[in-house]
């Protein structure tokens, strides 16, 4: 357990400090018995909380606050944003209709070139998973690392992350904000779909400013659970979140306390190219177009607090 306490305070440094439970604002109404399950969908797989997987724990409040230690690290204000798992229309072949590609990842491993040369390395290998009907969809599928294409039979297809070309993730929202085409709180990922809808060969251009590149594999998993997140397990609408594992510990359960909403306890299941920081997270909300809605505005101030093990 000390190594994992260690690493924290190590990312944090002298920007950390210790808080009181009384502290957090709202933790006596929180639902302290769904975030002990979303603890505990992952917490096997962090050696030093192993051990608190199978800790009895008739009061989930009393289990939270015996067994961590609330630790604010970084300086607020946080930035929350919200990513979701889309379901899209595609199909297995390319046809007219569906003619924008997903693509797996190459045997070799991903080629390190950027997004405007990765359709003449990959075209005629036979790595396309499915086929879309826009390419902005495609760009936002990367983006948030998952989601389900539904084809014309019916079936649906779970693709999740599988690799990338190891090059850094620029935000196309934050270059259109640059360019004045939108300010920050117009800049949500519908607004900057319809502008590349709107502006077929500059779209394209805009996307090809972030080089980042994701391959996708296909997965066997319940409809009704969510996407694989990078513990390799499911990720919980509203009780997982991706961080920055250089500055919180997956597993670790996490206060969240986002300006206009509610707070919440929530566990870093996941991370992202875009969540870099001690006061950065990404909220996962769900599958399907209301998650997709409820997800594109959330870009909010606030504060994080990891629990960490005593």
């Amino acid at each position: 357990m000390r190594g994992l306490i260690a690493a924290l305070m190590l990312t944090t440094g002298s920007a950390s400090a210790e808080i009181s439970f009384h502290d957090l604002k709202g933790w006596a109404g929180e639902n302290h018995g769904a975030a002990l399950s979303a603890f505990r969908a992952t917490c096997d797989l962090v050696p030093d909380i192993a051990h608190l997987c199978t800790l009895p724990a008739p009061d989930p409040r009393a289990f939270f606050e015996d067994n961590f230690r609330p630790v604010l690290i970084g300086t607020p204000p946080a930035l929350f944003t919200a990513y979701y798992e889309p379901e899209l229309a595609g199909s297995p072949t390319r046809t007219d209709r569906f003619a924008h590609p997903v693509y797996a990842m190459p045997p070799e491993g991903p080629p390190p070139i950027p997004r405007a040369d990765m359709p003449a390395a990959l075209e005629g290998r036979g790595l396309e998973i499915a086929w879309l009907d826009d390419p902005a969809e495609v760009f936002f599928l990367q983006v948030q690392g998952s989601g389900r294409v539904r084809l014309p039979d019916g079936k649906v297809i779970r693709l999740g992350y599988a690799g990338k070309n190891g090059l850094e993730y620029r935000s196309i929202g934050r270059e259109l904000v640059r360019r004045g085409v939108f300010t920050v709180p117009q800049a949500t990922a519908e607004a900057v779909k319809g502008w590349i809808r709107a502006n077929p060969a500059e779209g394209t251009a805009l996307m090809n400013h972030n080089p980042s590149f994701i391959f996708f594999r296909s997965l066997d998993l319940p409809p009704d659970t969510g996407p694989i997140g990078t513990m390799g397990r499911p990720v919980i609408p509203m009780r997982s979140i991706a961080v920055d594992p250089e500055h919180v510990p997956l597993g670790l359960p996490v206060w969240v306390e986002r300006d206009g909403a509610a707070p919440g306890l929530f566990v870093a299941h996941d991370t992202g190219s875009a969540i870099k920081g001690p006061q950065r997270a990404d909220i996962f909300m769900g599958s399907g177009p209301e998650a997709g809605a409820a997800a594109s505005p959330v870009a909010d101030g606030g504060r994080m607090i990891v629990l960490a093990p005593r």
